[in-house]
């Protein structure tokens, strides 16, 4: 029985994302943010429970991109469909060609536009078969997980909900900034970029320096930046593990 403990909360995970999915088809991202957190919780503890039961299989492996890609690859498809939405004015269900932004920058003459989102979703896929095939990747990352893309993605349709900065706003509401968010996006999650997973072998701070660091960052940037600081998380993620690459690469060579 105990073998079927990781992969029901594996299944907990999916869950999430489904509800997740109807919340941002809604154009709720708020609450939608809110299951995709849940479904990554359940995400991370779906593994450590497996590891704690002794109870790793390939049938877990495989539930758990299943659920993965609905819960951190549908899901932020669906939020950046929908910024691109909000941000042009357009639908494929509206009768209307083209629309012209209120702040009468931008000029979109297809409703479809904003279904390039959905290559997010492409780039999840193709990110997490390549993790299964991918033997390098158990104590560390090549290219960003899709929960991390997918945290980011959330983050940033969330704020441009909430925001009450102009700048911000604007930023996020313009469908040339979006598009490009979605290409860097797509290239991280499937690039040869090594970073450091948070998984630690013990608690101890030697041989855990940069992950300590890193969430001591964390709750700093939580505590002064709150909402903001899950964009600053994941760039700050980026930048230390390009760091750690480097000091690493240093001392192999001497």
């Amino acid at each position: 029985m105990k073998q079927w403990i990781p992969n029901i909360i594996t299944l907990f995970n999916l869950l999430c994302g489904c509800i997740a999915a109807v919340f941002a088809f809604n154009d709720d991202l708020i609450t939608a943010g809110i299951f995709v957190a849940a479904g990554i919780f359940f995400d991370f503890f779906d593994g450590l429970a497996a590891r704690m039961l002794k109870v790793s299989s390939e049938l877990g492996g495989q539930l758990d991109s299943m659920a993965d890609l609905v819960t951190s690859g549908l899901v932020p498809g669906i939020a950046m469909y929908q910024m691109l939405n909000d941000a042009l004015g357009v639908s494929i269900f509206d009768d209307a060609v083209s629309f012209q932004t209120v702040a009468n920058e931008y000029s979109i003459t297809s409703p479809y536009v904003p279904i390039i989102g959905f290559l997010i979703t492409a780039a999840s896929a193709l990110r997490l078969a390549r993790f299964n095939l991918d033997t390098r990747q158990t104590d560390s990352f090549i290219g960003v997980p899709t929960p991390a893309n997918a945290i980011l993605i959330i983050s940033l349709a969330i704020i441009v909900q909430t925001t009450h900065l102009d700048w911000i706003y604007g930023l996020l509401s313009n469908p040339y900034i979006l598009t490009g968010i979605i290409l860097l996006s797509c290239y991280l999650l499937n690039a040869e970029l090594p970073l450091f997973a948070l998984k630690f072998k013990n608690f101890g701070f030697k041989g855990n320096e940069i992950r300590w660091i890193f969430l001591l960052l964390c709750l700093i940037l939580i505590i002064t930046l709150q909402l903001y600081a899950v964009p600053c998380i994941i760039v700050l993620y980026l930048l230390m593990s390009l760091l750690n690459n480097a000091i690493t690469k240093n001392n192999t060579l001497y």
